[in-house]
């Protein structure tokens, strides 16, 4: 604390210090006031026990961030806590919600872009149109790209393919694999270069496939595949560590097998997939 001058220290002498307020003694004895009131903090139970419950919560729902995660602390767990400290606590746990990664769309400018063929368009049949899209799937060694087309009509998955590259190739093989079912009269993507690239047009215009693109921002028009990928996430790949691609590609055919002929759609009637794509190829048949 170093030595008090003189004059300061007869004054303490004369005054007698119970009679001295606080702040007048910390300015005789020049210490900044706020130390008298500092208690060093131990480990903060509650936050463990916080923490553990944010962890939980995280497990089921990866995708939330720290906001979701205090509206569910708040309501479902009824415990009161501010959004910093929900936030401070998942830095603290090396917690992070699940965020988009690499652009699997992002367009070549020069590339032409078509025009969306399906305003307006009712869909009455398997084949009338597909939807094909591209996401990325987080591994622990880097990213891997699945690839995936849709029937509209019934929503079942024709084709889909897996890769760690954006190569156009790989879209191709996916519709490759569709063609084992059939051949769509309309195919609509949004503008990424995959789906621009004189490689995909020219082998769609070869089938004689009408081109249709979504607009720019305009993700609904591309609904039925990015629905099915929500689902995919939320239902299987969220929920599973994946330490190879050989097991991440045979969770994704498990997966897809159990969409198209055992998941349940209220949207089709409460029927697969398999029944609404096969229905009229079974009439035909007499089954």
């Amino acid at each position: 604390m170093g030595q008090i001058p003189g004059e300061q220290r007869r004054q303490l002498v004369e005054i007698e210090p119970e009679k001295l307020s606080l702040r007048k003694r910390c300015e005789l004895l020049k210490v900044n006031r706020s130390t008298l009131y500092y208690t060093e903090k131990s480990a903060d139970i509650d936050d463990i026990d916080l923490l553990n419950v944010i962890r939980e919560i995280w497990e089921r729902y990866p995708f939330y961030g720290y906001r979701r995660i205090t509206k569910e602390l708040r309501e479902n767990h009824q415990i009161k806590v501010n959004r910093k400290r929900v936030q401070r606590l998942m830095v603290w746990g090396g917690i992070q919600a699940i965020h988009p990664g690499p652009n699997t769309s992002k367009r070549n400018k020069l590339h032409a872009v078509h025009k969306y063929l399906l305003n307006d368009v009712k869909i009455m049949h398997p084949n009338q149109a597909w939807m094909v899209d591209i996401t990325y799937l987080r591994m622990p060694n880097g990213f891997m790209y699945l690839v995936a087309l849709i029937d509209v009509y019934s929503r079942y998955i024709v084709g889909w393919s897996l890769s760690n590259t954006l190569e156009t190739d790989f879209c191709i093989d996916a519709l490759k694999k569709g063609f084992e079912f059939g051949k769509p009269e309309i195919l609509n993507s949004d503008q990424g270069c995959q789906f621009t690239s004189d490689d995909w047009v020219n082998f769609l215009r070869e089938w004689d496939i009408k081109i249709s693109m979504t607009g720019k921002g305009r993700c609904n028009d591309n609904i039925y595949i990015e629905r099915f990928w929500r689902s995919f996430k939320r239902e299987e790949f969220y929920l599973n560590e994946y330490q190879s691609v050989k097991q991440l590609r045979k969770s994704i055919n498990a997966y897809i097998e159990f969409y198209n002929r055992k998941r349940w759609h209220q949207s089709l009637g409460y029927k697969t997939p398999a029944e609404v794509y096969f229905e009229q190829e079974r009439k035909v048949l007499g089954l």
